[in-house]
């Protein structure tokens, strides 16, 4: 990766353009989408938890996080046959493709996040000292978007109907995860099952250091680690063992 990293950085900013060519407001685009549905959600559901304090704001917060994972995770798929040219005519390492896949939408996200601190300094009267590990849980998000999409996109090589099943399986995560409810109204009973969803780790950790000032729990901060590390093992091995026949299927 490190020799190909003139070539990374190129595919990072081809993709960074190609995403907003064309458009009236650019990168605004990508600010609209987590607005509107943070308002949509907070009229629906302010009554049932109107006691959740700065509940606009975790709503915003864990939806851009969510945001952060479907849409790197979607790139990532259709990155291998979005540039079947380079992979049928080039002899470089595959994984190159969906890194830079990964990465163009990092940049994305990292805007997000910083064009967010005015609106929690505006809701919470100042900023958390936490809030400089956004970064950290950027990258470890990063690293697992990447291991999934290692997954998904040398599966869709093969099978195109991959993304309309890991769009449904998108939209249903936005309600397996603490968005916009707390997780206090999940049951003791239930809690150790629905914990085990990686993206509820990322999303407490992300609300904790940027609206409570609180930091990761070690035992969050290890199991995120954890779940990382496993994408990234599991990802590597079903790339490897589906790239061999890349260029014969496209």
């Amino acid at each position: 990766m490190w020799t190909h990293r003139e070539l990374i950085k190129n595919l990072v900013v081809a993709d960074f353009k190609v995403k907003y060519q064309n458009t009236s407001l650019g990168f605004l685009w990508s600010l609209l989408s987590p607005f509107l549905l943070t308002i949509i959600l907070y009229f629906v559901f302010r009554n049932v938890f109107h006691g959740e304090q700065y509940y606009a704001l975790s709503i915003l917060v864990g939806i851009m996080a969510w945001k952060l994972f479907n849409v790197g995770t979607m790139a990532c798929l259709y990155s291998l046959v979005g540039k079947a040219n380079l992979i049928t005519k080039v002899n470089i390492p595959r994984k190159i493709i969906v890194l830079s896949a990964a990465l163009s939408n990092l940049v994305t996200a990292v805007l997000e996040f910083i064009v967010l601190l005015p609106i929690i300094w505006w809701f919470t009267g100042h900023l958390p000292a936490t809030i400089p590990l956004f970064i950290v849980a950027h990258f470890l998000l990063l690293l697992f978007i990447y291991g999934i999409g290692l997954i998904l996109g040398a599966l869709f090589v093969y099978f195109r109907d991959l993304s309309q099943i890991w769009d449904v399986i998108s939209q249903i995560l936005i309600f397996s995860c603490p968005i916009f409810y707390p997780l206090s109204v999940i049951t003791e009973r239930i809690k150790p099952y629905y914990m085990l969803n990686p993206l509820t780790r990322f999303i407490i950790i992300y609300k904790d250091i940027m609206i409570n000032g609180k930091l990761p729990s070690v035992s969050d901060f290890l199991i995120v680690i954890g779940f990382v590390a496993a994408a990234l093992l599991v990802g590597n091995y079903f790339f490897n063992r589906l790239q061999r026949r890349f260029a014969e299927v496209m």
